[in-house]
């Protein structure tokens, strides 16, 4: 990713938990820099008194919006308002949206038509619409157990993923490295993971108990094969190639 790619991350405070916080901006910053940070809710309500304890610690900006109806999520329009307003500022080079929210599937299609990328970030129970619209979409519950280095097949961390690896995500996987292969049959690991992305924005390595995508396919042992091979440019760095088996 591009590290100084400018980043307006919007947060639906009435939505999202506090306790995800640290992980969470910490995410972020994998794809760029945060330059934008607001939360948005009506911070007269006791349920985000929580989320006003850590907003200066993180220099996050709560964005005040008042519930005009009952049943209605005022938050939500607010939120989308923002968004407009800054894509056409032309401050920033993408978006992430955290939501667990179907309400900003079409903000994040919208929000990619404009060229700009858009990463979706929220809990499990998000809609299957409001993922597909985002570029990548990452489940805040793999953060929290994120980089304890249980990447091993077998591992404890296995009682926390949040799926299992099936004959589907097999398919998935296959299917992906076919299309980036050579006529040898070998693909670049890098080309083979932003394929599966374009296919399934919600994959992650993550989701299944590995911090990366490589320990994953070497755990598939009995369907991949993975090759390293010194970059033509410097052969300090090692790229990796995997393969089907038959």
């Amino acid at each position: 990713m591009i590290k100084d790619t400018k980043l307006a991350v919007l947060i639906d405070g009435d939505n999202i938990p506090s306790k995800y916080i640290s992980e969470m901006l910490e995410e972020v910053t994998k794809y760029g820099t945060p330059t934008i940070k607001r939360i948005y809710g009506d911070w007269t309500k006791p349920h985000l008194s929580k989320w006003k304890k850590i907003l200066l610690e993180h220099a996050i900006t709560p964005i005040q919006q008042y519930g005009y109806t009952t049943g209605k999520n005022a938050t939500d329009s607010a939120m989308i308002i923002d968004a407009m307003d800054i894509l056409y500022s032309q401050k920033v080079n993408g978006f992430f949206l955290v939501s667990s929210d179907s309400d900003f599937t079409k903000l994040a299609t919208r929000l990619r038509e404009a060229g700009l990328a858009v990463y979706g970030m929220g809990e499990k129970k998000t809609p299957d619409p409001f993922i597909v619209a985002c570029d990548k979409f990452i489940y805040l519950e793999i953060l929290k157990s994120d980089g304890d280095g249980k990447e091993e097949k077998g591992s404890s961390s296995k009682k926390e993923n949040l799926y299992n690896i099936t004959p589907k995500t097999i398919r998935l996987l296959k299917s992906s490295v076919n299309a980036a292969a050579d006529d040898d049959g070998w693909a670049f690991l890098g080309d083979v993971g932003s394929l599966i992305l374009k296919k399934q924005p919600n994959f992650d390595s993550r989701n299944f108990g590995f911090a990366k995508l490589t320990p994953l396919f070497k755990s598939l042992d009995e369907h991949f094969e993975l090759e390293q091979r010194d970059q033509q440019s410097s052969g300090r760095f090692k790229l990796i190639y995997v393969r089907n088996k038959e």
